[in-house]
């Protein structure tokens, strides 16, 4: 069975294979320009890292793209990065980057790795569960997070290691919902979010947790998160939409079955609004500069508004 990301690929992919061919181009020459010469990708400022690199790579996975020299740098540049310690965001853009690579390009750039790294990978991560079933942002940190706790689910599942105890895991994550609808980062937090609630729900979803309740719960809060703009907010404080939360809130309505929910047309205005003529996306209103983790947020965005709704994944 394919793991989440990979589903999530290919569901964007076909999304992203009904925009006009124009279209396609821009955003791709945009993302080849951004390729740094080591390989990777960077962020507004610095140097190649792996978060950025990985949404290159996403970016250009599901605009069909991601071959030939462009993929061979990149796995380049990943190699370089197989010996570093990573955090848990890093380790998954690292393994998700790689996974690309090989069904894109069928380059694999674990070929000369020690026996066993996958389940030197998974001991890691362990180290960072918490008594509550839940995993920590880092080494240091005492408590579980909503977001880290989907990656690191999300990691398991790429390097085809077991999740231990699951319901621990699904505990936590039931404990994070707030009594309004939606999902706490962490236990502190006063007020859901869209893209906690986003983790919570795949989570769920990989999990075998999800009730018609935390469904019913989930839709209300999401709903109340598309602004007059057309785009979702992060949260109830927050006034302005953006790209990331329009995203990931779309993408949990999709999962759901319910993106009629919400306006699609309205959201569909809002991310072509921050969409620049000479390709790349805004991250909202606010924003001046494109950037190549904005640019995989629209691209996404405009995929899950145009996927086929006969579209299924298993």
């Amino acid at each position: 069975m394919l793991s989440y990301h990979e589903q999530l690929t290919l569901r964007l992919a076909t999304g992203i294979g009904e925009l006009d061919e124009d279209v396609r181009q821009r955003h791709t020459q945009f993302l080849l320009n951004k390729q740094q010469p080591d390989g990777g990708f960077a962020g507004r400022e610095g140097e190649s890292d792996l978060y950025y690199t990985s949404f290159g790579l996403r970016s250009l996975a599901i605009l069909g793209e991601l071959h030939g020299d462009t993929a061979q740098r990149s796995a380049d540049y990943l190699q370089t990065k197989l010996l570093g310690h990573e955090s848990v965001v890093d380790f998954l853009s690292l393994i998700y980057g790689a996974k690309l690579l090989e069904t894109a390009a069928g380059i694999d750039i674990f070929a000369q790795a020690s026996p066993g790294w996958q389940q030197t990978v998974a001991e890691t991560l362990h180290s960072l569960r918490r008594d509550d079933g839940g995993y920590a942002k880092g080494p240091e940190g005492m408590a579980s997070s909503t977001y880290h706790t989907f990656l690191v689910l999300l990691c398991l599942q790429l390097i085809e290691q077991p999740i231990p105890d699951p319901q621990s895991m699904v505990k936590f994550l039931l404990s994070q919902e707030s009594e309004e609808g939606g999902f706490r980062e962490i236990r502190a937090s006063k007020r859901a979010g869209t893209n906690p609630t986003a983790a919570a729900i795949g989570a769920l979803r990989i999990l075998n947790g999800l009730t018609e309740e935390i469904i019913e719960g989930t839709l209300d809060f999401l709903v109340e998160m598309q602004n007059d703009e057309g785009g979702l907010r992060a949260n109830t404080r927050i006034p302005i939409a953006d790209v990331l939360s329009t995203f990931t809130g779309m993408l949990t309505l999709t999962d759901l079955k319910a993106l009629d929910e919400i306006a699609p047309d309205a959201a569909l205005r809002y991310v072509r609004s921050l969409e620049l003529p000479t390709g790349g996306f805004l991250g909202a209103a606010w924003d001046e500069v494109a950037d190549v983790e904005y640019t995989f947020y629209g691209l996404g965005s405009l995929a899950l508004l145009h996927t086929p709704s006969d579209f299924q994944l298993e």
